[in-house]
Parts: structure tokens; sequence; C-alpha cells
């Protein structure tokens, strides 16, 4: 385009425009041509030859600006001349529009929170150390007493003449010891909240223990003395050496526990036919079996202490936890005791 001051000319008072004549006859036009013809661009060699191209390459290529390089000046090349803050924008999720309820509430949810008993992320139970170590020692606590008071029960009958007399002659206790030692089970085996709720799942489980080692006592009574110390330490050895293997082992025994249920069924079934088969060897077997069978139930109840197999009871169950390993013992004390006694001639 012509650069002169021709665009417009005055006449009477009004802008008009310029001739096409002398729109035409500017510096950029072809010098011969009628009117001239507006230059063409300049050609690609032309813009790539200057001091700002690479020496080498076919035409060069155009260097970048001095300030391409720079420390992130605004306005360099690559850089926006915009500034902005070194914090980022909040992510999709937090925005206000988003999350803001019409009735003012930015957190309102249709539906209301889990309760802290069904919300599997604040669980407190076996998963936590703390919680499962303290079970643990409680329970352990808890059957310490109750077999020191059975086996106390056991030595008095054993060593004490007067006593073991009574005992022999004297069957009635044992029935009464029996019947309410089957309503202690009963009780604390189907009422969950009396063996949760303190003092009285205490007060049940030690009415249990009373009556139970009484009727042990009263059967260690019909054996002679060196028998009962020899079933003892047996039942101490065995014991001692399955909870020690269930709490080390990686092996889940709580798999089993339907299997030994059935083989507990078929022990009773067993036991049964022993009663009416009055035979030595017979009951010799019967008790192998039985000592065998409930030293794996001691290991499955030691395991269902850990909270980290198959089968785990919570931390409130620590009486019925002590309860299942106390009854565990206590059989095999006996299956042992017959063992050995049906050995001796007893």
């Amino acid at each position: 385009m012509a650069t002169d001051k021709i665009a417009y000319t005055r006449l009477d008072n009004e802008l008009v425009p310029p001739s096409y004549e002398d729109t035409t006859s500017g510096p950029n036009m072809f010098v011969g041509s009628p009117g001239g013809v507006p230059l063409p661009p300049p050609s690609y060699a032309d813009t790539t030859s200057g001091p700002n191209s690479f020496v080498g390459s076919p035409g060069g290529v155009p260097l970048p600006p001095p300030a391409a390089f720079g420390p992130g000046v605004p306005g360099a090349f690559g850089m926006s001349t915009k500034t902005s803050s070194p914090y980022s924008p909040p992510s999709y999720g937090f925005h206000d529009d988003i999350c803001a309820d019409p009735s003012g509430d930015a957190y309102h949810s249709v539906e209301d929170p889990p309760s802290f008993d069904e919300n599997e992320d604040l669980s407190f139970g076996l998963d936590n150390k703390t919680i499962r170590r303290a079970f643990i020692r409680k329970v352990f606590l808890v059957l310490t007493a109750q077999l020191a008071v059975t086996f106390t029960f056991v030595m008095v009958f054993t060593f004490v003449a007067q006593i073991k007399f009574y005992a022999r002659q004297n069957f009635w206790p044992y029935i009464v010891a029996y019947v309410i030692f089957f309503a202690s089970v009963c009780a604390i085996s189907c009422f969950g909240d009396l063996r949760r709720k303190h003092p009285w799942n205490l007060i049940a489980l030690s009415i249990l223990t009373l009556s139970l080692s009484y009727m042990v006592g009263m059967i260690a009574s019909y054996h002679e003395t060196d028998v009962v110390v020899i079933a003892l330490g047996i039942t101490a050895v065995v014991c001692f050496t399955v909870v020690i293997f269930s709490l080390q082992t990686k092996y889940d025994f709580t798999s089993c526990y339907g299997v030994m249920f059935v083989c507990l069924v078929v022990l009773i079934l067993f036991g049964l036919l022993c009663i009416i088969m009055q035979n030595k060897v017979l009951h010799i077997f019967y008790a192998g079996l039985g000592a065998l069978l409930f030293t794996c139930f001691l290991a499955v109840d030691t395991q269902l202490l850990l909270g980290n197999k198959k089968l785990s009871l919570h931390p409130e169950e620590y009486v019925f936890a002590a309860l299942n390993l106390y009854m565990d013992v206590i059989n095999i004390f006996l299956y042992i005791l017959t063992i050995v006694g049906r050995a001796r001639g007893n």
C-alpha cells in the first residue's frame, strides 16, 4: 500500500476516497507495468540467509532470539508473558460449585455415613497388635487361674485320704456338680451378652470352673497317686508343646474345624459303644483317639486367638476363648489319665 499522504482529499468540506491511479502508483509497485502491480512476498531463501541463520544447512535455519534460553524470563522463546501463581489450581472434586448443596451445606450427602461397627477402615479388632496381645494375655491369665483351681482340687482328692474316701462313698455331689456344669456351659455358650458383660461373665466362668474341678478331682480319686502324677506331667508337656507350636507355625489349623467337629461326633458314638462293651483294649484305643482329637482342638482354639487365620475370636470373647482352651486341657488330662490307669490295671 502507498505510504504517501494522498489517502483522502477534502472537497467542499467532505472527504472523498482516492482514485485508483493514486493507490497503484506507490514505491512498492513494479516499474513499467500499467498502473503498477503489488510486489510479491519475499522468497524462503531470502528470509533464511541472514546473519541469524545456522551455517551449513541448506538455506539456513533461523536462530532463536537471544532470550530463548534465558532462566524463565517473561517473553522469552516459548514463555508466556502472563505471570502465574506457583500453586496449582485445585483438582476436580474440590470446587465449591461441585460439592455445594442448594441448602448451603458444602458437604451434604444423601446417605448417612457408616456406623463405627460397620466401617471396616475403623475396625480395631484383632488386626491391631496392641489389642491382640492384650486379648491373648487376658485369655491365658484366666486359663492359668482355672487350671490352678482345677489341679488344686485334683491334688487334694489324690493326696488327702479322707477326701478321697468321701468322694468314693458319696456319688450324689458328682451329679449335682455335673448339672451345675452343664447349665453353666449352656449359659456361656448360648448367651453372648452374658459372656461379654463384666462381671457376670467371670461369675459364670467361676461357677463352671468349680463344678468341673470337683468332677475331675472325684475322677482322679479313683486312680492311684502315681498314675495321677504321670498323667499330669504328660498333659503339661503335651499342652505346652501344642500351644507353642500353634503360636509359631504358619499352618492354619482353623480351616480344619469342621472336620474335627465331625470326628468329635464319631468319638461320642464310639464312647457309647465302649460303655456297652467293657473291654480294656477298646477303652485304651478310645482314650487314645480322644486325647489326639482334643490335642488338635487345642491347636485350633489357640490359633483362634491370633486373628490372622481363617477363623478368629473377637477381643471381647476372652471368657469364651478361655473356656475353649480350658475344656481342651481338661479333656486331654482325663483321656491320658484313662490310658495310664488302664495300662496300670486301675
